[in-house]
């Protein structure tokens, strides 16, 4: 069995062995796309893959859509050279359930793959005919929030939009669906600095910049995702191989990013989109996709970023590594630390939890507690969510501290688990587990810094906490409670389940 269109021709030997297989004409797709473009996607990774492409997937079964998605490449090439065209842009989504049953599909909503690399003419030609077709309705992007910021990335993504303002001005959706937030105004950020600047030194035309800035030409609407897809799990392709399914291996590339034919991920997903579309769009909310104004979209970030997953998931992440934990899932079978977790959403999220309407704050929690962290076959580690923590403390937990200092009903006298799971960071960032053993922390921009530094002074960093920790009694809080962590081997554990067991549920 090979992943490939010959391969996948076959299709009693796929459907004997569990899979689903695209039920259209993936050749007519093809043509009709090539022709008539109306989707391409910047970054062909896991979540792409696993959530998007299925969407497009289940849409196209259904005969709802006739057009398929493009997908561009522009950090690393060698995925679209190594995994997409071998595979005839074909993957395999297995579907790690929480009740222990594995759904397994072969994708083939993606039919084409392009390169975003201005020194291939074929490459990038493509590229500007694509951003020059009428049809056109929406570019998105997973790139992470890093890829904003490059701005060797963003000229090339500006100058695809400029060849559109060529064709006429034509109109078009920008979206973000990066899990980061205010993702619009962060991509439209960055291709504002570019037509401001070309438009000053005349790299362009006059009006590119007025064209970007339109709403009715070109629209950056906000999004929240929420799909956890972990790395590529070698008990996954074992499944795979045992199918008979050929040429799994992992591709690492030059730049380091895991790839495989496969990706496997949780059930639960989430996508909700400002519906700002200038030039239309297809009835993606049949698909499960959910279509709401601007407040609303800010408000679901909020609701899942600062309260119902992003802070659960940053305790765990921090004590864990401290505990010698590799999967989020054991972590949740520990009574210390599953108490935390409950409790700091329950009890010290949701009296300040923003309700978006549209999802339920409390269902959203349940699952997350209930069916997603607890989830046995989901191989994501505490290490991978420990990346970047500096970047993600300011919303995850300084958001609610601003909360209980803006009400008159609450005060942050009464936290204990939020100044807790500030503490733990303090103490991973000595780099050293509750047993006395070294262990390697997780990537993040101000690792290097942060070592360097005395906690208090740490503490005072306002760019890192979102707020003044000395405003109150919660810098003295989190000194405590790390002081008491630093007393040698099991001190962590023994100050967790002290101030955990304080809190009452």
């Amino acid at each position: 069995m090979k992943l490939n269109n010959t391969g996948i021709a076959d299709k009693k030997q796929w459907l004997d062995k569990g899979y689903k297989l695209p039920e259209y004409d993936r050749d007519a797709v093809r043509a009709n796309t090539v022709k008539n473009p109306k989707w391409i996607h910047f970054g062909a990774g896991n979540i792409f893959r696993a959530f998007q492409a299925n969407v497009i997937q289940d849409l196209l079964n259904r005969g709802i859509t006739d057009t398929g998605l493009i997908v561009a490449e522009g950090y690393d090439y060698e995925i679209i050279e190594k995994m997409n065209r071998p595979h005839d842009d074909l993957s395999i989504l297995v579907t790690l359930k929480a009740d222990g049953t594995v759904e397994k599909t072969v994708v083939g909503s993606v039919v084409e793959s392009c390169m975003l690399d201005e020194d291939n003419e074929k490459e990038i030609e493509r590229l500007r005919e694509i951003f020059r077709a009428p049809s056109l309705q929406m570019v998105s992007f997973t790139i992470t929030e890093k890829g904003y910021k490059t701005p060797a990335y963003m000229s090339k993504v500006t100058r695809l939009l400029y060849e559109r303002f060529l064709a006429g001005a034509l109109p078009v959706a920008m979206v973000s669906m990066d899990n980061c937030s205010h993702n619009g105004d962060k991509l439209y950020e960055a291709v504002i600095e570019f037509a401001d600047k070309w438009e000053k030194d005349g790299t362009c035309k006059k009006g590119f910049k007025d064209y970007v800035s339109d709403k009715s030409k070109v629209s950056f609407p906000l999004s929240m995702i929420d799909k956890i897809t972990p790395r590529p799990d070698a008990k996954i392709e074992s499944m795979l191989l045992e199918d008979g399914i050929d040429d799994l291996e992992q591709v690492v590339t030059s730049k380091n990013t895991y790839v495989a034919p496969f990706v496997n991920a949780e059930e639960t997903q989430y996508l909700v989109i400002e519906d700002e579309f200038p030039n239309g769009r297809e009835a993606y909310e049949k698909g499960g996709i959910i279509f709401t104004d601007r407040e609303t979209v800010d408000k679901t970030e909020k609701m899942k970023v600062c309260t119902c997953l992003n802070p659960l998931h940053t305790a765990l992440a921090v004590f864990g590594c401290l505990l010698g934990y590799t999967t989020i899932h054991d972590e949740m079978d520990d009574k210390d630390l599953k108490d935390l977790v409950y409790k700091l959403g329950y009890v010290e999220g949701m009296p300040v939890v923003v309700d978006p309407k549209v999802l339920s704050p409390k269902d959203f929690i349940e699952a997350v507690l209930k069916l997603r962290l607890p989830n046995p076959f989901m191989p994501d580690t505490p290490q991978r969510i420990a990346c970047d923590t500096s970047q993600k403390i300011p919303i995850r937990f300084g958001e609610t501290i601003k909360a209980y200092r803006e009400r008159t009903d609450l005060s942050t006298d009464s936290l204990t688990l939020i100044p807790l799971v500030l503490a733990g960071w303090l103490r991973y960032l000595k780099g050293i587990d509750d047993n006395g053993d070294r262990f390697e922390l997780s990537p993040d921009p101000k690792l290097d810094e942060l070592k360097t530094m005395d906690v208090k002074d740490i503490l005072k960093r306002k760019e890192i906490f979102a707020v003044d920790l000395y405003e109150d009694k919660l810098a003295d809080k989190i000194l405590a409670m790390y002081e008491e962590m630093m007393q040698g081997n099991g001190s962590v554990r023994k100050v967790l389940k002290k101030y955990v067991d304080s809190v009452l549920a």
